[in-house]
């Protein structure tokens, strides 16, 4: 395997630049550059010099022992002076070495799951982490990254091969001394597992929004203020706002951290009838957004029906209470009066949702779960035919398990795997 090299921090001028070496050559690439061998893992200061003996930088020298690295193999971490002329005269050296290249987008991150120091599951949690931008998406980011949905599912699968194995005796061993009947076992075994898995399930709903991010949805009829919301909520000129109704044709979106979690706030166009083409595009679009939301804020005034279904959670207010004189509850872009228990509301929530969150947090994962889940609910169904059926009932297990062994990357995931490492910076 070729030995490669790439910048590991961002690129530009910097107080401290990071370049990565992972591969066979690792250690030898540093003597020759560094004028001294890494012996195990440490940390010196060194002079890195070119081929014609000048001085390059004085960098911090960090070597990793294969197995005890991220990528499981020998690994040398240059810090440099982040000048961008140390960090392409360094990176112009290494390119002098022979079975040496620049690194592919992602591919440290791959040697590390190729070598067993990540399962997949781990890799798209590494990936999350570097994109998060909230409290919440990077403590969801963490927690996959640690590797407790690994940890789950190995229990799982665990489970599952007993339940297995105890079908399999049955079968290849009718006439030994091994007990008839094992269908209690195994049922305790998949009622569990099952039970599990449907929790989990139902939770990666919840973790792809805190992932992506939650939409509200600003709904009300034309000139109901709720541009003027968006505005005072997003704390800029976002939306254009004007008397004249109908003035917001086209959803728009202004993205925001609310309380750690990563919100979308969807300025939509006024609901009504209108004869206008344009308009009317705009309005289906509105009623759309609306409904697919997380969460909707209706501005209406009292008794105002706009044909739009509330559910349990949304918020209905008076918009415009700046031009109530008898205190009216409700809320005001222009003044300010009510955003704040509107955003505590808001805050509330959907805190309250992320509090049903799972381990698995994209739709690959919940796919993949939902097929072991299928495949237990065809096992049931078989051992109720009695010992007759158990053949059948250990090839849906084995089913099950590959299901969940794909999850974490041990089998038929190579298709993923240039779409997943395609998201990772090239140090990385």
């Amino acid at each position: 395997m070729d030995t490669i090299f790439a910048l590991a921090s961002a690129q530009g001028r910097a107080g401290v630049a990071v370049v990565r070496i992972s591969g066979p050559l690792a250690f030898d690439i540093t003597q020759e550059i560094a004028g001294r061998r890494p012996k195990g893992r440490e940390t010196t200061l060194r002079n890195l010099r070119g081929r014609d003996g000048e001085i390059i930088d004085q960098a911090l020298v960090l070597s990793f022992v294969l197995p005890n690295s991220f990528t499981g193999e020998d690994v040398v971490e240059l810090h440099l002076h982040g000048s961008i002329a140390v960090t392409r005269a360094v990176l112009a050296l290494l390119s002098t070495f022979p079975e040496t290249r620049h690194a592919e987008a992602g591919e440290f991150t791959r040697r590390a799951l190729e070598n067993e120091k990540l399962d997949l599951a781990q890799v798209e949690g590494l990936a999350d982490l570097i994109e998060a931008e909230t409290e919440a998406q990077r403590k969801q980011a963490v927690r996959v990254l640690s590797g407790r949905l690994g940890e789950r599912i190995e229990g799982w699968r665990a489970d599952l091969i007993r339940a297995a194995a105890l079908l399999e005796a049955t079968i290849d061993f009718a006439d030994e001394d091994v007990p008839i009947d094992v269908t209690p076992e195994v049922d305790a075994l998949l009622t569990n597992v099952t039970a599990e898995l449907n929790s989990e399930i139902a939770g990666t709903y919840v973790a792809e929004r805190v992932r992506t991010g939650f939409e509200v949805a600003i709904v009300g009829a034309p000139n109901a203020g709720k541009s003027t919301l968006l505005n005072a909520l997003a704390g800029r000129d976002a939306a254009i706002t004007s008397e004249i109704a109908g003035t917001t044709r086209d959803v728009i979106e202004v993205r925001m951290d609310l309380g750690g979690l990563p919100v979308t706030l969807l300025d939509t166009a006024g609901v009504r009838d209108s004869l206008d083409q344009i308009e009317t595009i705009g309005i289906e679009r509105a009623r759309e957004r609306a409904a697919q939301a997380d969460l909707r804020v209706f501005l209406v005034q009292p008794g105002e029906d706009l044909g739009i279904t509330a559910q349990p959670d949304d918020i209905s207010l008076t918009p415009k209470v700046d031009l109530y004189a008898n205190g009216t509850a409700g809320v005001s872009g222009k003044t300010g009066q009510g955003i704040s228990e509107l955003v505590s509301y808001i805050q509330e929530a959907l805190l309250k949702r992320s509090g049903s969150i799972g381990l698995a947090t994209h739709e690959r994962h919940r796919v993949a779960l939902e097929k072991a889940a299928s495949s237990l609910g065809g096992v049931d169904v078989i051992l109720q035919r009695g010992p007759d059926g158990y053949d059948l009932a250990a090839e849906e297990l084995r089913f099950a398990i590959r299901a969940l062994e794909a999850l974490v990357g041990r089998i038929d995931v190579e298709n993923l795997l240039d779409e997943i490492f395609s998201s990772f910076c090239v140090g990385k």
